[in-house]
């Protein structure tokens, strides 16, 4: 997601500065190159010494007569983006103003003169985050193109946000924006059918690439929303507990709950990415617990396919789609089938035997053509966004040719 960019770390004098180096860290194992700028006040909470074993570069902690901010921030600079992380409501106010009396905020002036991309993640208590002033600031820095990273604003303070909310608006910053200005829909996780008011009929997906899908699109510009679906028979540390910030989460459990959300947000949207692994059948559940221990049996009916829904309802609407397999042979073909039937830009057909894993195998299958891609759920996620924004931009010229 960060290979080879090159970040330009600010860090300024709030008390969150004692992330520097677990951010620093997660920088550049996503693969960036990271060195780090600092205030007096930075220094007083952290020191250099712990910036410069976090980012493997000396810290710049003073302005020498070797114009450390244009040989980091200027046009033709090292860096490319400057991220100010935590920036203070002292900081964000100085660069609102052009005020330039610290290495980050010269640093921060010089890189907005050079078209330099600059991303901050304020940090403060909360009464100063809402001072009219600082809220001024933010929106006249925000409308020089400056990516702020909201604040997670808990117990009377606007603590840093998460370390991967910052890296992933790093990574939107320096990634060219082929969806600039689109809203992608995409879907993700299993769907869960009652039985009775305790047990649900499920499936196995974890959601995973759905939320790599909806990730890859955010860094490549789009609006996101997420219609995610409970997960399976995961631990929980695998199924959609962090936070979304960059994007409209709408969770949903049943099949119905996925198809009424889902053709809601597809009101207006650019596309839908139909990833989430939405259950075939579904049951009439009972009014009380079902008794252990005596036979039972279950009349399933299907539930409607959710893309066909969403093809009558939005003729128009590019749509990306999904087909599970545990059987490879004849896989493309069904996957042109559902191609040729819903009339969609292309079909992603998955190994099933692989769900729930880190890594996935696809084909992106289109009518004349398929592409294989073996890796990780991220990198798979990366592939599609970048197939959707081929095809929307295909789209795109045929409209105004």
């Amino acid at each position: 997601m960060l290979s080879g960019v090159n970040v330009a770390l600010g860090v300024t004098g709030s008390i969150a500065a004692v992330k520097v180096v677990e951010l620093a860290h997660e920088l550049r194992r996503r693969g960036a190159n990271v060195r780090g700028v600092m205030t007096a006040g930075a220094r007083g909470i952290v020191h250099p010494w712990s910036v410069e074993f976090a980012t493997g570069n000396e810290a710049v902690t003073e302005l020498t007569g070797r114009v450390e901010h244009v040989e980091l921030c200027g046009r033709d600079g090292w860096a490319d983006v400057l991220l100010i992380a935590p920036a203070t409501a002292n900081t964000v106010g100085k660069i609102a103003a052009a005020i330039d009396d610290t290495p980050v905020t010269t640093c921060a002036t010089t890189a907005l003169g050079a078209g330099t991309r600059v991303v901050i993640a304020p940090a403060m208590h909360e009464p100063m985050y809402d001072h009219p002033g600082v809220l001024e600031a933010i929106d006249r820095v925000e409308g020089w193109g400056v990516e702020f990273v909201s604040p997670r604003v808990e117990e009377g303070k606007a603590k840093l946000a998460s370390v991967d909310a910052i890296a992933l608006d790093v990574a939107r910053a320096a990634t060219p924006s082929p969806l600039s200005d689109e809203r992608v829909v995409v879907t993700a996780g299993s769907t869960g059918e009652s039985i009775d008011p305790i047990r649900v009929l499920t499936n196995r997906s974890s959601g995973r690439t759905g939320r790599e899908v909806a990730r890859a699109c955010y860094v490549r510009g789009a609006r996101v929303t997420l219609v995610h679906g409970p997960v399976g028979p995961h631990p929980p540390n695998e199924g959609p507990a962090e936070s979304f910030p960059y994007l409209e989460l709408r969770p949903v459990e049943s099949a119905a709950e996925m198809r009424e959300t889902v053709l809601e947000t597809c009101v207006g949207a650019d596309a839908l990415v139909s990833t989430a692994a939405i259950g075939d059948y579904t049951v009439d559940a009972a009014a009380e617990k079902i008794r252990s221990g005596q036979e039972l049996t279950l009349e399933f009916e299907p539930t409607p396919k959710l893309i066909d829904a969403v093809r009558e309802s939005h003729p128009e609407l590019p749509i990306v789609g999904f087909k599970a397999e545990t059987n490879p042979t004849g896989m493309v073909e069904a996957a042109r089938e559902t191609l040729r039937r819903v009339d969609l830009e292309f079909v992603v057909a998955n190994d099933a035997n692989v769900m729930g894993e880190a890594e996935s195998r696809v084909l992106i299958v289109r009518e004349h053509g398929a592409k294989r891609h073996v890796g990780s759920k991220a990198e798979v996620g990366a592939r599609i966004a970048d197939e959707l924004a081929t095809a929307l931009g295909e789209n795109r010229e045929r409209r105004e040719g």
